[in-house]
């Protein structure tokens, strides 16, 4: 690039610069750098290109959209508009596909949005602290916090008590739970069990914390005789707990009760330990279910945070984090720029998702939401029960939608069904829009394709392949196995 401004030699030096400087100078495009070519000569795209052996997914590059230049006299053809329109539907076409086969991950794809699409014409930003308005007018603050009174009204806590923000995913929830759990005890320990969502250790690297990975029970809750033996070896520093309100992969529930029980029995009273709850997606589900531990702050917790885009259904990645007024007072801090106070983790947040939040409390409630629960547990069983009839290893916790069972033989259909694996075990998140027909489909497809896996045709002559054994991840009382049958 190379800027073409008038120079004059004589003139005195300003700023560094030689000559005068011409503020409407305008930017002369070069040609466009040429793509690299890989390491035997074949361009990025072309037959002789060197692929990349990506272990963990597949290499985006290989499906990639890339962005072109338009003609000098694309204004008047519009030939762009119709490329990029065409790209879009497309798009759309894939979108509608990959909704039907997604069972793995906990999104509820169920909502319609259609009222809010006249506020995408606007650039909404909740700058700094939602209690406080800033000098940006385009914000939504009276949006997030309805939002954040009717969460505080869930978790038990009075409005002048409780501190909180709409952030923009579930782990920015954990990082900033497990940040002021660290502001509160800056020389304490971070326990965290061991099938705790990856977030919290990242949290632990980030702020360069002591991190205790605490044992699990086959179920994923966490094991209290060993959090326990953890806590005892390290009495003299407060303790920092991350509390999982639904683990990732088996939906577990730690029993918040019987936590706050394991600190108090063992020398750990409430002035020497920070507890944040972990409630991504199920920290939502549970207020509705009978028999789970109740989250509320009038128990001794310091923070809880939900991800707004997994049981709500906000259409973009968010969430809600809230803690104690009288912790925030140790992180935050006043910013000129903003006239606001800003205790969170990012500076600028969507201002679009308090609103599509605020619109789905207001059109479910309370009530709508219990129903969604039932309706997701109910389902969960139907597809336990189903599976375990097919001779399927499988397993669910009591209070959870998260169906556990044996991870299938073949990656294309892993990849069909998008389905979160860890080793030998796969799961199916059953969330409101994932309807008995749909699990019925999964289910007939799934049956199907074990013939063939577990008969030996399509594996080589003379190899049988068997179910793997899942005993270790899910009991043996689940696992359906030649060992455990």
């Amino acid at each position: 690039m190379e800027v073409q401004a008038v120079m004059t030699p004589t003139a005195p030096h300003l700023n560094g610069l030689k000559g005068e400087f011409d503020p409407v100078a305008i930017v002369r495009a070069e040609p466009l750098p040429p793509v690299v070519a890989a390491e035997n000569g074949g361009g990025v795209g072309t037959g002789g290109a060197k692929q990349k052996e990506i272990v963990l997914g597949r290499n985006v590059h290989t499906a990639c959209l890339e962005v072109t230049e338009p003609d000098a006299n694309d204004d008047f053809t519009g030939d762009k508009d119709a490329y990029m329109a065409g790209v879009l539907a497309r798009y759309r076409n894939n979108l509608l596909e990959r909704t039907k086969h997604h069972l793995g991950y906990p999104y509820n794809l169920d909502f319609d949005y259609g009222a809010l699409s006249q506020l995408q014409h606007f650039s909404i930003n909740n700058l700094g602290d939602p209690f406080i308005e800033s000098n940006y007018g385009v914000h939504s603050r009276q949006f997030e916090v309805g939002v954040l009174d009717w969460f505080a009204r869930l978790w038990e806590i009075e409005r002048d008590e409780y501190w909180g923000y709409i952030t923009n995913c579930g782990t920015e929830g954990n990082l900033h739970g497990i940040l002021m759990g660290r502001e509160v005890f800056p020389d304490g320990i971070l326990y965290a069990s061991r099938e705790s969502h990856y977030s919290v250790f990242k949290a632990a690297r980030m702020y360069r914390m002591e991190c205790v990975k605490v044992d699990c029970l086959t179920s994923g809750e966490i094991d209290c005789l060993d959090l326990k033996k953890q806590l005892l070896a390290n009495k003299d520093k407060p303790a920092i707990l991350n509390v999982n309100i639904g683990t990732t992969v088996k939906g577990a529930v730690d029993d918040l009760d019987l936590v706050i029980k394991t600190l108090e029995d063992n020398g750990f009273p409430q002035d020497r330990f920070y507890i944040h709850c972990d409630g991504a997606l199920f920290g939502l589900m549970m207020p509705f279910v009978k028999r789970a531990p109740k989250v509320s702050f009038k128990k001794p917790i310091g923070s809880v945070s939900v991800s707004g885009h997994k049981f709500v259904g906000c259409p973009m990645p968010c969430g809600v984090q809230l803690t104690r007024m009288s912790h925030i007072k140790v992180l935050s801090s006043n910013v000129e720029y903003l006239a606001s106070r800003d205790a969170t983790i990012m500076g600028s947040r969507n201002g679009h998702a308090p609103i599509f939040l605020w619109y789905t409390l207001n059109k479910k409630g309370y009530k709508g939401f219990q129903k969604e629960v039932q309706k997701c547990l109910r389902n969960a069983h139907y597809l336990k029960d189903k599976l375990r009839d097919a001779g399927i290893s499988a397993m669910l916790n009591e209070l959870s939608s998260t169906v556990v069972f044996e991870r299938p033989h073949d990656e294309e259909f892993v990849r069909r069904w998008q389905l979160a694996c860890q080793g030998n075990i796969a799961h199916v998140v059953v969330m409101p829009n994932v309807t008995i027909e749909k699990l019925d489909g999964f289910l007939e497809e799934l049956v199907e394709k074990r013939k063939v896996w577990y008969t030996g045709s399509g594996v080589g002559e003379g190899v049988v392949v068997s179910p793997p054994c899942v005993a270790v991840d899910i009991g043996s009382e689940n696992c359906d196995c030649g060992l455990h049958k």
